[in-house]
């Protein structure tokens, strides 16, 4: 009867080894192969701190006024544009200026570290059931794994840093674009291919002529989901070193400063609300573009 009341437990000892020796191996590959690891970020690393710099160093009016230009070049609204340039200038009124620019270089480094990935592992996956079935269940394992947990094998393997930082903002960040992008090419209509099929189109011709395109509505939203996850992901990645409005945030946590933690929330809040409208309003003109308006 005490197999029904007490579940089966492995040895103590056992276990104690089991984690010591999972530990060890890691280890022992950290120091191995670590530095290789971080001088392969390298590029990445210059990259976000070149940006960084230019976002945090050019005159205020310029980098607003570049903002406001996205703005109206991807939504062609002018309430959004005048809504971009308050937002920033509010922000900037507030003395977050700074902190404001390095989320703004991390989210923008970091979605075109997942876009450059993930829309190839997505239009593999669409071109192979066997690839698809393979990597569901690592996209799975990324959005449901605590954020915490992977943190501690990249502070084991590279530190803390810019570079840990961006890889936990990628990670968390990555799947939305490869599952949209896979779901945007299997969406395509079947009568289309054929259609490109009866005219000689190749594989490849297929995909950059008409799947791809048709799919744009699609692996855009993907796009816009990575965002946003990015902007989620700030506060935590600040834990590691990542500079921006999640440092402020930590602080205000730690010293329960709230109108600290109140003010840098509402940024991430606004950066959020303005790359949302934006991408959303020029996913809308795509499909409006293409004849497919909802």
């Amino acid at each position: 009867m005490d197999f029904f009341s007490k579940i089966p437990v492995m040895d103590r000892t056992a276990l104690r080894e089991l984690k010591k020796g999972i530990d060890l191996s890691f280890k022992d590959f950290s120091r191995a192969y670590g530095d290789g690891i971080e001088s392969f970020f390298d590029p990445l690393l210059y990259f976000l701190i070149w940006l960084e710099k230019l976002l945090v160093n050019s005159p205020w009016p310029i980098v607003i006024g570049v903002f406001a230009l996205l703005a109206w070049f991807g939504s062609r609204s002018i309430k959004l544009v005048i809504g971009t340039v308050v937002c920033f200038i509010v922000i900037g009124y507030f003395g977050m200026w700074k902190n404001c620019m390095a989320t703004v270089a991390i989210i923008s480094v970091s979605t075109l570290v997942c876009i450059v990935v993930g829309i190839p592992i997505g239009v593999l996956m669409s071109k192979s059931s066997r690839a698809e079935k393979a990597v569901l269940p690592v996209l799975d394992m990324m959005q449901t794994i605590p954020s915490f947990v992977y943190l501690i094998p990249i502070i084991m393997l590279l530190g803390i840093g810019k570079v840990p930082g961006l890889l936990a903002v990628c990670i968390y960040a990555l799947p939305p674009i490869v599952r949209l992008t896979n779901l945007g090419i299997r969406e395509v209509d079947k009568e289309t291919l054929e259609a490109s099929e009866a005219f000689g189109a190749t594989p490849l011709q297929k995909l950059k002529s008409v799947q791809i395109p048709l799919s744009l509505p699609t692996i855009f939203a993907g796009v816009n989901q990575t965002i946003m996850m990015a902007l989620a992901m700030v506060v935590i990645a600040s834990m590691i070193g990542v500079k921006g409005l999640g440092v402020p945030i930590l602080q205000a946590i730690s010293n329960q400063y709230l109108a600290l933690g109140m003010m840098n929330g509402l940024a991430i809040v606004a950066l959020a609300i303005i790359f949302d409208r934006v991408t959303q309003q020029y996913g809308k003109r795509i499909q409006k573009h293409r004849g497919q308006k909802k």
